[in-house]
């Protein structure tokens, strides 16, 4: 997760990092279910996505104490089982390109915060499941499912 301490509009990838406040661990649930039926239906999907509880977040850290990580090993376990795994240099979209990219669709501000992908190995989850994310040298965000 980025968080943000200035924005704008079309950002240029040259200045995206100089807009970073920080940066934390967090959780961009999905029910699946719900969102297969709007799929069906041929409604929007934001059902599935904006669910009570559906954005779990940790701490932000500031850039001054962890820079502008660009690897590091992230994972997910589930009960103490590892789920996903995967490092950020294998995220699709680097922090600056979505930064970039999203300031040419909406005006960012200070305070915003952008969840940023997931490493393969999605999976439901059930109530009781005790969740654990970890970014390395950002910090591990445990939540158990309610």
């Amino acid at each position: 997760m980025v968080g943000l301490k200035s924005g704008g509009t079309n950002i240029a990838l040259s200045d995206a990092l100089d807009h970073v406040w920080g940066y934390g661990v967090s959780l961009d649930m999905t029910r699946r279910d719900l969102q297969g039926e709007m799929k069906k239906m041929g409604r929007p999907w934001e059902i599935g996505k904006a669910f009570e509880r559906s954005g779990p977040v940790g701490p932000l850290h500031p850039v001054s104490d962890v820079g502008h990580p660009d690897h590091g090993r992230i994972t997910l376990t589930v009960n103490d089982d590892l789920r996903q795994e995967g490092d950020l240099n294998q995220m699709i979209w680097k922090v600056p390109e979505m930064i970039s990219y999203l300031s040419e669709y909406f005006e960012l501000s200070a305070g915003d915060v952008i969840m940023a992908g997931t490493p393969s190995g999605v999976n439901a989850v059930e109530r009781g499941d005790i969740m654990k994310a970890s970014i390395d040298s950002i910090g591990v965000l445990t939540v158990k499912v309610v």
